[in-house]
């Protein structure tokens, strides 16, 4: 098995996706969220903190990579290659219209790179580029993505899933209701960012969504 093989294999099927919503915060509502993840069942962690300076950004990841995380649990951030391997983390997503993860792992190949698709068109460019996952959507309505239009449906996720063999993790309105219609169409997993907001139920949310994930 060779290393992206390896990683693929071992990607966690659910993915925790930051807010990014105030800089003043500063992140530390992914602190939050990172000391209560329930120790018994990993996730991805996609560090989006897009109104953070690169000071911050930094600042954020090696507070992140600092906690005591769940066995198997990736830390990764976006497009800054440079600042996962300065915080030692585990990879790095790519937006649709980012750099080539062919080109980046020549700088970093041991890092995962993810990449996000909303068409056949781009995952195959994400194939090409030798991505390890690829996040799909979205799949069901969310308020924050209705200026962009309809959702993509779950027709359009199966198609896409049987398009390739990346694991394709789901994306966009995701709910405990609705977990199992996406995995029924073969996505490898779900990633969601409003739904891990409230910390305070934070553990019960990853259990029950595990529950849909692994029935």
């Amino acid at each position: 098995m060779n290393g992206n093989q390896t990683k693929k294999s071992h990607l966690p099927p659910l993915c925790l996706i930051s807010s990014g919503e105030d800089s003043a915060d500063k992140g530390k509502l992914l602190l939050n969220q990172l000391v209560r993840l329930p120790q018994s069942l990993p996730c991805m962690v996609q560090i989006r903190e897009k109104k953070l300076s690169t000071k911050d950004l930094l600042m954020l990841a090696l507070k992140a990579r600092e906690i005591q995380l769940p066995a198997g649990t990736l830390l990764l951030v976006n497009e800054r290659v440079d600042l996962a391997l300065a915080a030692s983390l585990d990879g790095v997503h790519l937006p649709e219209n980012a750099c080539s993860a062919k080109v980046l792992r020549t700088l970093a190949p041991k890092l995962i790179y993810g990449c996000s698709v909303h068409s056949p068109a781009a995952l195959h460019i994400a194939e090409e580029a030798g991505a390890d996952y690829l996040l799909f959507g979205p799949v069901f309505d969310t308020p924050s993505k209705r200026i962009y239009g309809a959702p993509q449906g779950l027709e359009k996720l199966g198609e896409l899933c049987q398009a390739t063999s990346l694991p394709v993790f789901a994306l966009g309105g995701i709910t405990p209701e609705n977990v199992s219609l996406c995995m029924a169409k073969g996505a490898y997993g779900i990633a969601a960012l409003s739904l891990f907001r409230d910390t305070d139920r934070l553990a019960d949310t990853i259990e029950e969504l595990y529950l849909h994930l692994n029935p």
